[in-house]
């Protein structure tokens, strides 16, 4: 299916990104809480999944960004994709105004106008997913959300997009243990991963982590943050799910 046209002036979405309220600061966020000790947990605000569909009938994002917080997320992650996860806009501003956490927007970005939507929505934090992008798109989207002052969490699933999102200048990247055409998770992928990545990056591994020992685990590997979604939601304690989790480094 071929996307429809954005005729939106450039120009105009900079400026409206550049005004808006400043970002929370995503990364720095998770930087707070690994130099407690802790592994950082961005908790996720997930409807359905491709694979799965409906993961929590009923879902409010509101009360659910509030439980995360107390359970001590260091950040949130938003799907507001609708056709593949049932997500929305309104999702992430609500669940953002509920809480005091920085924010990622969980979406495919794959224009320079994306990435202004995500700011001028109040998303803390842009996803760029190596796969879906050229090495010139992914250097200039990472420039421009630099530019308009939020943080950008760069997606790889192997060690060539590893080398690429290096080259780009990337600081905070996530390794995916899904694979995005068959759903299936590799958990030995982010572990095979995190010795290959340089000093002064921020890591963060995602999909496939069911509880604490997984935690554990990619603790032990470097890893700095986990992104959990469907363990979360699913779990019945949200807030205590992810208060488990964050011990994980310490146990």
């Amino acid at each position: 299916m071929v996307a429809a046209r954005d005729d939106r002036p450039f120009d105009e979405l900079v400026e409206r990104a550049m005004s808006v309220a400043p970002a929370r600061g995503f990364r720095a966020a998770l930087d707070a809480v690994v130099a407690s000790g802790d592994i950082a947990v961005i908790s996720e605000i997930k409807r359905r999944s491709p694979s799965k569909g409906d993961l929590a009938s009923g879902l409010d994002p509101i009360e659910l960004a509030r439980q995360y917080e107390r359970g001590g997320a260091a950040c949130l992650s938003v799907l507001t994709d609708v056709d593949f996860f049932g997500g929305s806009v309104e999702d992430l501003v609500g669940a953002r105004e509920a809480c005091s956490l920085p924010v990622l927007r969980k979406d495919f970005t794959v224009s320079a106008r994306d990435v202004c939507d995500a700011r001028i929505m109040g998303a803390d934090c842009v996803l760029l997913i190596a796969a879906a992008l050229d090495q010139a798109e992914l250097e200039s989207f990472l420039k421009l959300s630099r530019a308009i002052g939020f943080d950008a969490l760069v997606e790889i699933h192997d060690e060539a997009e590893l080398d690429r999102a290096v080259a780009a200048g990337a600081d905070l990247i996530g390794v995916n243990q899904r694979d995005l055409v068959t759903f299936a998770v590799d958990t030995d992928r982010a572990v095979r991963m995190a010795p290959k990545m340089p000093a002064g990056v921020v890591r963060v591994a995602e999909s496939g982590i069911t509880g604490p020992g997984d935690a554990a685990v990619l603790a032990g590997a470097g890893y700095h943050a986990v992104l959990v979604g469907e363990h979360l939601v699913t779990s019945g304690d949200p807030e205590g799910g992810v208060s488990a989790l964050r011990s994980a480094r310490r146990s």
